[in-house]
Order: C-alpha cells, then structure tokens, then sequence
C-alpha cells in the first residue's frame, strides 16, 4: 500500500509545493480517496474531480480553417516613409498611424502562421493557402493584418465562403479530399482562376514558413490627420527569400515529419537565426477606377505593380518562440476588423464579411472574454462597459472611476466617449439602390494568363502537371469545363492540360458560358477564337507573387 500523503517530502527536497487552482496543496496526487485500499471511490474526490474534469475540456473546439499553425513573437520597426532613397515620402501625407510615424519605432507582434483545411495534427506539406496573420501591439490598441501567402483568393464575396471550403474539406460521406468536388466548384466559379493558378504550383506548397511572402490580400484604407484616404494593399516580402515544393518534394518530407515547417521556425529563432520581412504597401487614390481593368476592391486580383509600385514602410523581425502552445498558439485570436486609427476599412465585399466571421468563430471557439486572455490583450488601458459572460477574467474597470456605473453616459463618474482625430466623414460618396448584384468589372482570366506566362519554367511544368493529376481524376464534365476556363485564361495552359486529359479547343468550343457568367468584349473575342488567340503580351509587366522562387528540392 502507498500512501504518500504521511510520508512529506525528503530530506533536502526544496521543489515548490503541488497545489490545486484553489491553493490548497496536494497532498497525495496518486491515489483517488476510497473506502479501503481496494474499495469503491469515494464521491467527494475534489482534487481527482477537478483534475479529471479540466483534463476532458483541455482542448477548446478547433478551428474550422487555419487549425494547423504555429506562433512567434518579435517586432515591426518602422522606416517612417513610404517608399525608400529618393523614392520616399512622409508617411505622415497618407496615413495618422502612429507605428508607422517615426524611424526606428518598434512595435510587438506576434506572428501565426498556418494551413487552412487540415486539422491541428494535419501536414504541412498539404497543397494549401498559408495563413499570415500578424498581431501589432500598438500604442493605440491592436492591429491584425490576417492574410494569406498567395496575394489572392477563391471568391469575391464573402456569402461563398462556406461553400469554397466546403468543397475543398473532405467529403462528408467519404471523408477523403476530393478533386471531382474540389473542381466541381471551381468550374463553376470563374473568379477562382487566378486563385488556381497560384495555389496548383509550387507556391501552393511552401517549403517552410519563413520562406514565404505574405499578403493582406484585401484592400484597405489609409487616412491621414485631413481625414484624406487612400486604397492601400499589404505584402510581406522575406528577406529570407521565397522556396517552394513540388509534390514530389513534399512528399518525401511528409514520409517522416508532418511538422517540418513548425520545426524549421522554431528552430531557426531558437539557434539565433531569425526570420525578417520587409511590409511593403501599394497606394491608389480613393475611387472606381474605370480606367483599370480589374476592381481594386476584388479580392482574386492583384494591383501591378509597375502601375502601382509596391513601396517599403518597415520591417519585422521573429525573435521569441511560445512558452506554451495552447495558452497562445491554439487561443490567440485574429480578426480583420481589427484596426487602429488611420487604418480603415474599404468596401472589398469579402473584407467585411471576413470582419463579422472572424470575432464571431472567436467568441464560440475560445469564448465571450477572449480577448482578456493574455495573448490577446492589448498592451494598452482597456474600459469598458462589457461585464460578465463564460470566463471572465476580470472587470475592465478603470482606476477612479465609478464602479457602480457600468453605462455610458453618465456624469457620476463614468467613462466618456473619446474625441475622434478628425472629420468622421472620408472616401468618396456612394449612392446606389439596395441589390444582390456581382461587381460589374470580373475579368476572371487576364490576371490569370498572366500569371501563368511570368512564371518561372519550372513552376509552369509543376502547374500543368498537377491540374492534369488532379482532373484525371474527375468527372468528364467537370474536365471539360476546366479546360474550357484554362483556354480563357491562356492558350498554352488550356492545350497543355488539354492534352494530358484527351481534350482539345474543339471539344470544348460548344459550351456557353455559364448562367452566372457575364465575359468582357475580350473573353469573348478569345472564346470566339478558341485555342487560337496566341500568347498575351505580359512584356514589361510586373505582378505581385512574381518574386523568385527557389525550389526545394528533397530526397528520401
């Protein structure tokens, strides 16, 4: 028979004392109290019957996207301009966010990166967007700039988000990751071919996370001390450089290690070598544009950047690894509405309704009062008049105020309203009837195309040699379709996938756009010249995500 409780520590024993979340000491943590040595147990277990019941609600539900990822800590200094050398200008003339007013200002994040489909245990060595979702911790409260590493994304407006990821999720019957359901959506989504394009070649499979870019991938606003806006676009640029997979490549990881890119970065930070990105942002004047040829609110677009030059406004650097996984990795909490003054919101139908999703997954994975845990709090006085719920932490109360006022106004000592920097009127003026309509402007396969001619070689072979794989096993229709988008989108592409599946032009030449589909004058000069409308002009061209990219080649 053991029993530890009348034994007391040994000689020399100095450890700190067991407790439970009461205080009081454990006396005996290996025995459950019984009736005899072998009886049964007794109800009033107290420190079995806490212990067991906080181990059952040790994990939180999951995320339903972006589970797998990991965390660090570090710093964004800022350069004070926009734009470097002789190129650089007071940030001060677009935007009143103090982070980014004085050189050498440094400001705390904390950076999460992920994958978005897979569970918490999944690989990441999966053919997935990346989450890049970085925290500032500023003096005016918290900023998060939650992105992803592909610059763009599936759909343009936020009512398909469930719908895109549940056809990438596995199938609820099977529970496998189909491609016939997988395409079987994207055909019948022609905005998600600029997506597709990104996200079958290698940059879809990252060799690691610090060799990755990261982007906003929504636009957003910055106002300056006049109350002037301007449309803005975030990217992440690693000095590290930019290395991708092949599905080979990353199949001869995932035989040994599913979390070789949580391993790399903490490793790298533990051994001193820490990882750096340069935020660079691209700016255009606050309106319609319909000089361009692509929405500057749609999110499967990206702005080029000999037009729009994508200028540097700081840096940030990793350099602290998580004490503990689950306090900050699984409970930190992003939300794009998240902003500071001088930062604002455009009217990117994606962006606001990423807003309400992204506080409204929080409150129910992690709870009412998340944002008093630890890693979520901001660094500055919070007071509010928010009290109660699940896990409450505390009272933000403030010192000196009344506590028994709890409501706003009040003139017995309660809190007041703050004085906002400027005029709280900016952009320009909208006006327009209530309608359930798409943007006027899709043009769903110049970018495309041109995306696919400035690849790299490589990268173009890695591309047609996935979709191929992928479609090979899909339903005759959904390949059809896919084919006919790809001849849309670039002659070559659609030829070279053509002919790994059996199809050519003339196949697919019969088939009408869809129901939902409206294609510009040239769309449907080239679907009138199907297969035969030669190479697009991408000469002097410069498109975000066209940086070079190193493949990471690998080896059992």
């Amino acid at each position: 028979m053991t029993d530890v409780s009348s034994k007391g520590p040994a000689p020399g024993d100095d450890r700190a004392v067991l407790t439970n979340r009461q205080g009081h000491p454990v006396y005996d943590n290996q025995n459950q109290r019984t009736v005899g040595a072998r009886g049964p147990a007794t109800l009033e277990n107290y420190q079995f019957l806490e212990k067991i019941s906080h181990f059952d609600r040790e994990r939180i539900p999951e995320r339903v996207v972006h589970a797998r990822g990991a965390l660090s800590y570090g710093y964004f200094e800022a350069f004070g301009t926009w734009g470097s050398g002789e190129d650089a200008e007071p940030i001060s003339r677009y935007t009143r966010a103090k982070l980014f007013q004085e050189q050498g200002k440094r400001t705390d994040v904390a950076v999460r990166f992920s994958s978005v489909i897979g569970g918490r245990d999944s690989t990441e060595c999966a053919r997935d967007p990346r989450g890049f979702a970085v925290k500032f911790y500023t003096e005016d409260g918290n900023w998060d700039l939650v992105g992803n590493n592909l610059a763009v994304f599936f759909i343009r407006d936020a009512i398909k988000f469930p719908d895109v990821i549940h056809s990438l999720k596995p199938d609820p019957v099977t529970f496998r990751q189909e491609p016939n359901r997988i395409f079987d959506f994207m055909s019948q989504s022609p905005e998600s071919m600029h997506m597709l394009m990104n996200l079958f070649s290698p940059r879809g499979i990252p060799s690691d996370y610090r060799h990755m870019q990261g982007f906003g991938v929504n636009t957003y606003k910055w106002l300056n001390e006049q109350g002037e806006s301007v449309l803005v676009k975030y990217h992440w640029i690693p000095k590290q450089g930019v290395r991708s997979m092949t599905y080979e490549d990353a199949a001869n990881i995932q035989a040994y290690e599913l979390g070789h890119a949580t391993k790399d970065l903490y490793e790298s930070i533990e051994n001193g070598d820490f990882p750096e990105w340069e935020l660079r942002v691209q700016m255009m004047a606050d309106g319609e544009h319909p000089e361009l040829d692509f929405d500057p609110l749609d999110d499967t677009k990206t702005w080029p950047e000999n037009e729009f030059p994508a200028k540097p406004v700081g840096r940030m650097v990793l350099d602290r690894n998580v004490v503990n996984q689950f306090a900050e990795n699984e409970q930190i909490a992003f939300g794009t509405g998240v902003l500071v003054d001088g930062l604002d919101f455009s009217d990117d139908k994606m962006l606001i309704g990423r807003t309400f999703s992204y506080s409204d997954t929080q409150r129910y994975r992690v709870g009412p009062n998340y944002l008093q845990l630890p890693v979520n709090q901001p660094k500055t006085r919070v007071g509010t008049h928010q009290r109660d719920g699940q896990m409450e932490y505390h009272v933000d109360h403030v010192p000196g105020t009344n506590p028994h006022v709890n409501y706003e106004p009040s003139i017995h000592g309660g809190l007041r309203e703050a004085q906002y920097p400027t005029h709280d009127e900016q952009g320009p003026v909208i006006e327009g009837r209530l309608t359930r309509k798409r943007i006027p402007l899709t043009q769903d396969y110049l970018q495309a195309g041109q995306r696919y001619l400035l690849m790299e070689d490589w990268e173009r072979d890695d591309l047609v040699n996935n979709f191929v794989t992928l479609l090979g096993q899909c339903e005759r229709d959904v390949q059809e379709r896919m084919v006919w988008h790809f001849f849309l989108v670039e002659d070559e592409l659609g030829e070279r996938v053509g002919e790994g599946l059996g199809i050519k032009a003339s196949d697919v030449a019969h088939l009408e756009p869809l129901e939902s589909q409206t294609l510009s004058e040239s769309d449907q000069q080239r679907l009138a010249n199907l297969g035969n409308n030669g190479r697009r002009d991408v000469d002097g061209l410069v498109m975000t995500h066209c940086v070079a990219n190193e493949r990471f080649e690998t080896s059992r």
